[in-house]
């Protein structure tokens, strides 16, 4: 069984459509898990709605004070009973078969963390043909100069990996510090090269948001990939030159 961990603030007007868009889901073997983090929204409300008579096979935690992305997940992995952990973000998209072919893959290369190519999205989750493409695999220093792994398309078999090493931390980035914390244990991320999602971004977030992530990713550097300044700066070129690329 596959657990989808699906964090929800304030997500009223996407969550009943991704809800949906799991349930359309080719690979039937799942749970889905919402967790909200104290919404100041209607969220909670769409979201019992939808889920009358489901509740065995789609459950709703609430939290009653907001706590971040991170405690939001880390509460749903610690909920989950599935041999594979998912994660989705409420406003992502999903293609049908997303499940069924990533649990094949994942069984086909007996990989404990896998990911996989996904599209950008404009606001309306349309599709604009920026394809970012996964490699093959990654370690941890291949990591470090390419923010290539996107949340919505990660997936763990908790056969495998420790369940302990997949919580997130409360860090500005707190996946990619979490994949990095990984890949730095000895585990490689095995990447199916197949688009299976699309990456929500409203018009003006890229630009708006640059100098947050520049700040986020040189947090990362020195604090949880514990590198030198110089070291830093040497995987910091890599990645401004590959993020650049994507946007393009």
């Amino acid at each position: 069984m596959v657990s989808i961990v699906v964090p929800v603030y304030n997500a009223a007007n996407y969550i009943a459509d991704t809800i949906k868009m799991v349930c359309e889901q080719t690979y039937r073997d799942w749970e889905l898990i919402l967790v909200d983090d104290a919404s100041t929204d209607n969220s909670v409300s769409v979201i019992e709605d939808i889920i009358k008579g489901q509740k065995k096979r789609i459950r709703l935690i609430r939290k009653r004070v907001n706590e971040g992305a991170a405690e939001a997940r880390n509460t749903g992995i610690d909920a989950s009973a599935g041999r594979f952990i998912a994660f989705l973000d409420a406003d992502d998209v999903w293609k049908r078969d997303k499940l069924k072919k990533q649990v094949a893959f994942m069984e086909a290369t007996g990989a404990a963390f896998s990911f996989h190519s996904y599209e950008f999205g404009d606001e309306a989750a349309n599709p604009t043909g920026r394809i970012v493409h996964a490699p093959a695999e990654l370690n941890f220093k291949k990591a470090l100069s390419r923010t290539v792994i996107f949340t919505s398309t990660v997936m763990f078999d908790t056969h495998i990996i420790d369940m302990e090493i997949i919580h997130m931390p409360d860090v500005p980035s707190e996946d990619t510090a979490t994949w990095w914390r990984i890949l730095r244990s000895g585990y490689v991320a095995k990447g199916l090269d197949e688009n299976l999602a699309i990456y929500r971004r409203p018009a003006g977030s890229l630009s708006s948001n640059k100098l947050a992530a520049i700040g986020r990713i040189w947090f990362l550097y020195r604090n949880i990939a514990d590198l030198s300044v110089p070291q830093s700066l040497f995987y910091f070129g890599g990645w401004a030159i590959r993020a650049t690329l994507r946007r393009l």
